[in-house]
């Protein structure tokens, strides 16, 4: 199994309380341990205002990050989770990405999805089209990148896009089936799990046991119908991680986790949102975070994508889960 890290951002109020003009260094420093580490990847969030609720705290744009630590690290992956494919147009997308994979010397993760934030859509003068029309986008999208990534020059007279021509030089260094990675992030079985399995290097759902499995398995069928060999694409999942040597450790982190998010959303949604937080991820001891994981792996989950809460502030969460529970998947 491999690991990646997500590096706090300010989108979920993971830099609060740290002087904008030292939130880089922290960024940085994070991304620099993980390179140092065991860690195969680092992540941000593709988002431009806080969750669950906007606010005035920072949040820090994805791809600018990218090229950032593209630039500072050498060794880590470099990805989003995910790209909103109607952020930006493809085309221009596909050129950024592949200058960021020059900049970190081939090691992009391209994470791209349809979008959901609806107060951050309409803030930014996006509107927000109805579901199948961001779908329509995301497929369209996947498309413009292939070919900008693997002939060096894009033309799609689509609904949504029409670029006619748009060169991408120089080319990624990566030269894989898609040129960059392709993740596409979803679990909606009748249109993004068929994109999926159409142009996925890696998907990215739901990290439970019994949604997993499900996803799994529609994401066969579409592979199936469409001649791909399913075990060609690597299946991961996100996870909120609260770990702790003992029980009541565990619950420290998680007091913590509410108390911080208190100070920003109020007492019961600070409380409400540790405690949901909690419920879906890693939450217990190195002995019963790796039991959950390993029931995972059993069922072809391969890649955890791990969210600290208090990295930012405290890296011992973080440190003990690179001690005890990565090695037992080495």
């Amino acid at each position: 199994m491999k690991f990646g890290l997500f590096i706090p951002q300010g989108w979920r109020f993971d830099l609060v309380g740290i002087d904008p003009a030292d939130q880089w260094t922290t960024m940085k420093d994070l991304a620099l341990h993980a390179d140092a580490g065991s860690w195969e990847s680092v992540w941000v969030y593709d988002h431009f205002h806080t969750t669950p609720e906007p606010s005035d705290q920072a949040t820090h744009e994805a791809w600018s990050l990218m090229a950032g630590l593209g630039a500072v690290t050498s060794r880590v992956r470099l990805g989003q989770m995910c790209s909103c494919m109607s952020y930006r147009n493809p085309a221009y997308l596909a050129k950024v990405a592949a200058t960021a994979d020059h900049i970190s010397g081939g090691r992009i993760e391209m994470g791209i999805g349809a979008g959901w934030y609806e107060h951050e859509w309409r803030a930014y003068g996006y509107g927000f089209p109805e579901a199948r029309d961001r779908l329509g986008m995301l497929r369209e999208g996947v498309q413009i990148f292939q070919q900008a990534w693997t002939t060096g020059v894009s033309s799609l007279d689509g609904k949504y896009y029409q670029v006619d021509g748009a060169i991408c030089q120089p080319l990624p260094i990566q030269k894989g089936r898609s040129g960059i990675p392709l993740w596409i992030a979803g679990g909606g079985e009748k249109v993004t799990l068929k994109i999926a399995a159409q142009y996925a290097d890696y998907t990215n759902f739901a990290g439970d046991a019994e949604t997993f499995q499900a996803k799994s398995e529609i994401l066969r069928g579409h592979c199936d119908n469409l001649g791909r060999d399913f075990g060609e694409i690597t299946r991961s999942a996100n996870y909120n991680v609260f770990i702790g040597e003992t029980e009541k450790d565990v619950q420290d982190r998680i007091d913590w986790y509410a108390d911080h998010l208190t100070k920003s959303l109020g007492e019961a949604a600070g409380a409400e949102h540790a405690r949901r937080s909690g419920s879906q991820g890693l939450t217990g001891t190195p002995e019963q975070i790796v039991e959950k994981l390993k029931a995972m792996e059993e069922l072809g989950m391969t890649y955890a994508i791990t969210y600290f809460g208090d990295a930012a502030y405290d890296r011992s969460s973080i440190e003990l889960f690179e001690s005890q529970v990565v090695p037992e998947f080495a």
